[in-house]
């Protein structure tokens, strides 16, 4: 009896140990949720892809109003608009009903400079600069190519912004999206 009770511990010891190992995390849900968003705007075209400087991955941009000032160089301070969110859910929209009605607010602002009064917040572009503030790759990389007067929407895949980890509101493995406007070339 004592064998058999100890045969069936071991057993269902062994069924939890290998339920463990296949359980899915909320990281795990996050990351594939968001890397497939992610994938559906590198599929769109309406979207184009930038390399970053690093070779860790690319951005996608679109356009929204087009500029005809400089293209700043990689040693640059450049001063710039911006708003920067993401959805908790990307299959659903900014907003939705619950199962009570009661409405969802799904995309996350986590950082904007409307909410300083719309004042431009200024950047060194290069990421070795201490002064950057902790500028991410993808908002860097495309800063480099963005011209005075472009206004962008940019998507960052999670590896080229906060990566792994968590910052802030900003889980880790975050596809991170902004809306950058290039106001000035600080000389």
């Amino acid at each position: 009896m004592k064998r058999q009770i100890s045969m069936l511990l071991s057993f269902c010891a062994f069924l939890l140990f290998i339920s463990c190992d296949k359980r899915e995390t909320f990281d795990d849900l996050w990351k594939i949720d968001n890397e497939a968003q992610f994938a559906k705007i590198t599929a769109n075209s309406e979207y184009t892809r930038i390399n970053a400087p690093s070779t860790n991955g690319y951005i996608m941009y679109k356009e929204l109003k087009s500029g005809d000032g400089e293209t700043p160089f990689f040693t640059d301070k450049v001063k710039v608009l911006y708003t920067g969110w993401f959805k908790r859910q990307w299959s659903l929209g900014d907003t939705y009903l619950n199962n009570k009605g009661e409405t969802v607010y799904n995309k996350y602002i986590f950082d904007s400079t409307e909410n300083r009064n719309n004042i431009p917040s200024s950047f060194h572009i290069n990421p070795m600069d201490s002064s950057t503030g902790g500028l991410i790759e993808g908002f860097y990389t495309a800063l480099q190519y963005m011209q005075v007067g472009d206004k962008w929407e940019i998507w960052i895949p999670w590896e080229l912004g906060y990566g792994s980890v968590k910052k802030g509101s900003i889980e880790p493995y975050t596809t991170l999206v902004f809306e950058i406007e290039l106001v000035g070339i600080i000389k």
